[in-house]
């Protein structure tokens, strides 16, 4: 069987189990040959099926996300290693990038509370290259995804990657204040119906933050002015549903929280700015 027969095949057989079948076959197919996709589809149709395709066919047909069988993700426009220890980055975040660049001054430090597989404060280090960073996750399996993605991009001179827990007390004490703070918290409910690519295979430390998917929230907001500098900003992801809740949690922080939304008009990120006197809701 050709690579061009054995996508074929593949395509069909991950019909059921994603909407993107073709493309999912595609990039397997490219992974097991250890090439681009792009060479594999001008270059390589005619070549013999590698042994370790119809494994990873297989893994794919049990749900487990593709970013964790090629071991990476792709968001703003760079590749990220990723692990089952890291949420795999989506490109709904990267409209909270965008909020961020926009207030982030050139030379900002930056805080990057629960960075995961580091895609937030490493991309923006990457779009600003006098700024600097310091990126916090309470899993040490994270912590190495992230310090291994900041030395892909280049850019583990300006960037520290610690393992801390907001949750617990004195995490905070060594690291400083910032220009900005950005986090991409915990914010599912607790018995929210997800898919099961994402319920058996993406970790439930990172995903899940209590019955109404605020208890981050709660914890992380009221911590925040003492991490920010005189006219530094939060940037928060946040789900489509939470921006009244979230936005009034800061105003009981004393913050004013302006709201973006993603692209297709769902709430996605809160802009917190404090020490602005009584707290209020824009947007």
């Amino acid at each position: 069987m050709s690579v061009a027969d054995a996508l074929r095949a593949g395509a069909e057989r991950l019909a059921a189990t994603s909407d993107t079948a073709r493309l999912d076959a595609e990039f397997l197919m490219a992974h097991a040959l250890g090439v681009s996709r792009s060479d594999m589809l001008l270059k390589r149709q005619h070549d013999a099926v590698p042994d370790g395709f119809e494994a990873l066919v297989a893994r794919r047909i049990a749900h487990e996300p593709l970013a964790y069988i090629t071991g990476e993700q792709e968001f703003f426009g760079r590749c990220f290693i990723v692990t089952p220890d890291v949420l795999i980055p989506r490109s709904d975040s990267e409209q909270v990038v965008e909020a961020a660049l926009a207030v982030m001054p050139e030379d900002a430090c930056v805080l990057d509370c629960g960075t995961g597989s580091g895609a937030l404060l490493l991309t923006l280090l990457a779009e600003r290259p006098l700024a600097s960073g310091v990126g916090i996750d309470a899993s040490l399996g994270a912590v190495a995804v992230a310090a291994a993605n900041a030395a892909r991009l280049s850019v583990a001179d300006r960037a520290r990657i610690v393992h801390a827990n907001w949750h617990e007390a004195g995490w905070a004490d060594d690291l400083g204040q910032f220009d900005l703070v950005i986090a991409n918290p915990p914010y599912v409910e607790a018995d929210a119906l997800l898919d099961r690519s994402v319920r058996d295979y993406e970790p439930t430390a990172a995903l899940f933050a209590g019955k109404g998917g605020l208890d981050d929230y709660r914890a992380l907001i009221p911590q925040l002015s003492s991490l920010l500098l005189p006219g530094g900003v939060a940037v928060l992801e946040i789900g489509a549903s939470q921006a009244e809740s979230v936005a009034q949690i800061a105003a009981e922080c004393g913050a004013e929280s302006e709201l973006k939304r993603d692209l297709a008009g769902r709430s996605r990120g809160m802009i917190l700015r404090f020490g602005l006197g009584k707290g209020r809701i824009k947007g």
